[in-house]
């Protein structure tokens, strides 16, 4: 066969539909067909640099004229097929990091050996793979990709292992390290103050970010399986779990189009995203990668944010994953409930009954493993309170935190007509009492679930208000609850009672304050000589004071009046001879009073008939519940 000289020319060969001719000179003896598309070559270029070609040559050729061969299992198809019988013919290969993966696989299929011609296909991509592509982060991620395409080849082979192992390394590696790019992903840098140097040679580029997240963008490329692989060699290098978890948490973000619903504006707006990436995955793809996304994740508190594992949570209910995987995540979430906001908690209803607008049932369970953990913990150790201030160890913040944001929760889920009594009563006393400084925040939970059912009979009215202590309510919230017609009558007395109470307490508490005072404005009288300037102040201060202490005094004085009235109006209503009026109202509304204290209170009551118009309300809605055959005498 005479010896065709191409040298570097690629016009030789030409593309006329679905087929290629290589145009020579000399007719063509051998059709190769891959796929769809015909290649029409000569046999001498093939058989020379391939073992497979020379074995199928000669069988095609003793069998009939025409030269036909198949090769439906090219790795790469017809286009890598198109690169390798260029290469054949001995037109220059330019080796990219998107080709040599094909390109190696392909040569291996085909026996491009040294045996067959020096310097072969085999050898060449090898050693742009090893010397080229695995030296660099970008081109190794980009020939990772192409595995996927060619995988039983490339495993093979180990080129999928070898990629890996060469991102890992680069990725557990800090650039700072060494003072050479290893990030490229970011296109073409250069330094502002000149090339950075590496062993002496420029290199006219710079890192872009050394920040320990710089990879995140770049895997999230790759496929599940591959991603998989790559995270457990980095585990398996001892690269922290927060910067695993990390990851995760942007690989999801990536290919879960639900994850990105709240997405603030201050959020990066190149980070890839399905619509990037192609077209989103199909739900079912959707619900693997979750399912992953949690085996993947360490159960380690606070390596990812709360709001991000809140929604994996809610994407995993619309999705209807695995019972597991939705247990997973609601424990992970009551690890670091206290990390949580308000707004994560509104998780939608999306179950088939909709029995309530929000998932109740799945908070009520994230608490429970909060409180769980909290035990284990050691953290839920009983507090006393004092003067509306928690007494405790600090670790008690966690709880408090919770505890707060449940009845927040409570108050924006109680308008739901839907939400059944014994579901809001489970989700408030699930809460221990401890973990409440003050109850102002349950009480407005209750105040706006009996205002939205006002059909509750007054036994559940009464059994809901249990759930609050009359004695953890602030002076603004007694106020509140004195003057609410929805309270049940026992709970308002309760009320009335502990606000007089906490009246009383304060009132002492300023005449200690100002004894305190006196005290030590005679100190510095010795002191001070002519000092009018501190006099004046001190002046002022007292007169404050006294200001504060009448108001006190004459509230106090108006629920002495108030409690007289009721009690004259409360045993005008009958009692059972041969006990004591009010000892018997003190055991009907629950009172646990000291003697003494109670003998201190009936002193200080004075006997007036002109009740106020809270008593009114009062006297009104307990001859209605009560329903006593003579009805109390008008004043």
């Amino acid at each position: 066969m005479a010896c065709m000289k191409l040298g570097s020319k690629a016009e030789a060969f030409q593309r006329q539909g679905q087929a290629w001719f290589c145009t020579t000179g000399l007719p063509s003896d051998i059709v190769v067909e891959v796929g769809e598309m015909s290649f029409h070559l000569h046999k001498f270029p093939l058989l020379s640099r391939s073992g497979v070609m020379e074995r199928l040559i000669a069988e095609a050729s003793e069998a009939e004229e025409e030269c036909t061969i198949n090769l439906p299992d090219i790795p790469g198809g017809a286009k890598t097929f198109e690169l390798v019988a260029k290469f054949c013919y001995g037109v220059k290969l330019e080796l990219t990091a998107s080709n040599v993966v094909y390109l190696r696989c392909a040569a291996e299929h085909l026996q491009m050996t040294e045996e067959y011609s020096e310097g072969n296909l085999i050898s060449q991509t090898e050693s742009f793979l090893n010397q080229v592509v695995l030296r660099s982060w970008k081109d190794s991620l980009k020939a990772l990709q192409t595995c996927d395409d060619v995988l039983p080849y490339a495993e093979q082979l180990h080129i999928t292992k070898r990629c890996i192992e060469s991102l890992a390394a680069k990725a557990s590696t800090d650039p700072n390290l060494f003072g050479w790019p290893v990030l490229e992903h970011g296109g073409p840098m250069q330094s502002p103050g000149g090339s950075v140097l590496w062993n002496g040679i420029s290199t006219g580029a710079r890192p872009k970010n050394t920040n320990s997240d710089w990879w995140y963008e770049d895997v999230s490329t790759l496929s599940l399986s591959l991603y998989k692989r790559l995270m457990e060699v980095m585990e398996s290098r001892g690269i922290k779990q927060e910067i695993i978890a990390g990851s995760l948490a942007s690989y999801a973000k990536a290919y879960l189009p639900g994850l990105n619903r709240r997405q603030t504006s201050g959020e990066s707006s190149t980070r890839l995203t399905p619509a990037a990436l192609g077209s989103p995955p199909s739900e079912e793809d959707q619900k693997i990668l979750l399912e992953e996304i949690d085996r993947l994740l360490p159960m380690q508190k606070g390596l990812v944010p709360t709001k991000f594992l809140f929604g994996l949570l809610r994407t995993a209910l619309i999705l209807r994953v695995s019972t597991s995987c939705i247990s997973n995540l609601e424990k992970r979430i009551g690890m670091q409930l206290d990390q949580a906001a308000l707004d994560d908690l509104l998780m939608p209803n999306f179950s088939y009954s909709m029995e309530t607008l929000y998932n109740v049932d799945c908070v009520q369970r994230i608490v429970e493993h909060f409180l769980a953990m909290d035990q284990v913990a050691g953290d839920a150790s009983p507090c006393s309170i004092e003067d509306g201030q928690l007494i405790g160890s600090p670790s008690l913040t966690p709880i408090t935190m919770v505890a707060k944001l449940i009845d927040g929760y409570l108050a924006e889920v109680a308008p739901d007509v839907n939400l059944k009594l014994p579901k809001f009563q489970a989700l408030a006393a699930a809460v221990p009492e401890y973990a409440r400084p003050l109850d102002d925040g349950l009480y407005r939970a209750i105040d706006i679930y009996l205002k939205s059912h006002p059909w509750l009979a007054e036994s559940e009215r009464e059994q809901l208000c249990r759930l609050m202590d009359c004695q953890k309510l602030s002076l603004e919230a007694c106020t509140h609850a004195a003057q609410n017609e929805r309270l049940p009558l026992r709970i308002i007395v309760q009320v009335l009672f502990f606000e007089q109470l906490q009246l009383r307490t304060s009132i002492a508490g300023c005449f200690l304050v100002s004894d305190n005072l006196d005290g030590s404005r005679q100190l510095r009288s010795g002191f001070a000589g002519s000092n009018e300037g501190g006099w004046a102040t001190a002046v002022r201060e007292n007169q404050v004071l006294k200001v504060g202490m009448d108001n006190m005094r004459m509230r106090v004085s108006e629920l002495e009046k108030e409690c007289s009235n009721m009690r004259q109006e409360i045993e005008k209503l009958g009692r059972p001879k041969g006990s004591s009026a009010w000892g018997a109202v003190s055991k009907k509304f629950g009172f646990k009073l000291k003697s003494q204290m109670c003998s201190a209170q009936e002193g200080s009551v004075s006997n007036q008939t002109n009740g106020t118009s809270k008593v009114e309300k009062l006297k009104d809605r307990h001859g209605k519940h009560k329903r006593t055959s003579s009805p109390p005498p008008s004043e």
